[in-house]
């Protein structure tokens, strides 16, 4: 199963949080292509001109080549007139007009993985509020990547042919916690195709043909798969991002509907479903 790692929905919705947080009239950011030390601007929100679009900044050069080298926000008042980067970008920088910039790299384990920019069409100072919010809208990409790579890697482990023990053991328990970690984070996923591909995932763990009689909600779901795992209430709680009530309430309503009294019930009705592994 092939994962597009691109994250351009990541970015660009941050762009957009960016600019609703602190009023900039523009920003723009990408990420760095996989094993290069360059950036590709891929998303823009507010800009008038594609001066900026598919623009290839390399580590060191301008303001967000300076922050990809030194893993840390920069800033600068005037852009065009500053010393304290070069200026191999100039010409695209001044065709939209901009002149105050803050760059914040985009950080995760300990690579930096994008850039995100915002930015002023005159000189003056960006507050610490902006220059907060900017690293606030990275950390929130930061966040969205580790859960993509996470997701990424267990659709690779689902991809590898499984070999599934008649008594049900250890490596029948991996394909259960597989399946648990997938649909907790498919809510988590703002790429709707990859949310899909992880649920088309949790599809394939399952065990045998699903009953077309029975029908779980997304959650009642999500839920069974935590306790199938072994995971206690408050365990699934804490993974799905839930009350504890909450997990209590989605446990009542797919007991209801499978037609069961206990935990252990409702999770082995909702294999016989085929609907948990």
């Amino acid at each position: 199963m092939a994962v597009n790692a691109a994250g351009s929905v990541e970015i660009r919705s941050a762009l957009l949080r960016l600019r609703r947080s602190t009023g900039l009239p523009v920003a723009f950011g990408g990420l760095v292509e996989a094993g290069h030390r360059r950036m590709r601007i891929s998303e823009l929100s507010g800009t008038a001109t594609d001066s900026l679009s598919r623009l290839a900044v390399t580590a060191g050069n301008g303001l967000g080549g300076k922050a990809v080298a030194l893993a840390r926000p920069c800033a600068v008042t005037d852009y065009s007139a500053s010393r304290q980067i070069t200026h191999e970008y100039d010409a695209a920088v001044a065709m939209e007009g901009l002149c105050s910039v803050v760059a914040v790299p985009v950080v995760v384990r300990r690579r930096v993985r994008g850039v995100l920019y915002g930015a002023l069409r005159t000189a003056q100072p960006l507050g610490d509020r902006t220059l907060t919010a900017a690293v606030d809208a990275a950390r929130d990409v930061e966040q969205a990547l580790v859960v993509r790579d996470a997701a990424r890697g267990l659709l690779e482990e689902t991809a590898r042919p499984q070999t599934v023990p008649s008594d049900r053991g250890a490596t029948w328990e991996q394909v259960r916690e597989a399946h648990a970690a997938l649909r907790a984070l498919a809510p988590r996923i703002g790429d709707p195709a990859l949310r899909a591909e992880l649920l088309a995932a949790c599809g394939l763990l399952t065990d045998g043909p699903r009953r077309a009689d029975v029908q779980l909600a997304p959650r009642e779901l999500d839920v069974l798969a935590c306790v199938a795992s072994g995971a206690t209430n408050a365990a699934t709680a804490e993974r799905l991002g839930l009350r504890a009530e909450t997990v209590k309430g989605y446990l009542r309503s797919a007991m209801r509907k499978l037609g069961t009294h206990t935990r252990g019930e409702t999770v082995a009705a909702a294999r016989r479903a085929g609907l948990l592994p």
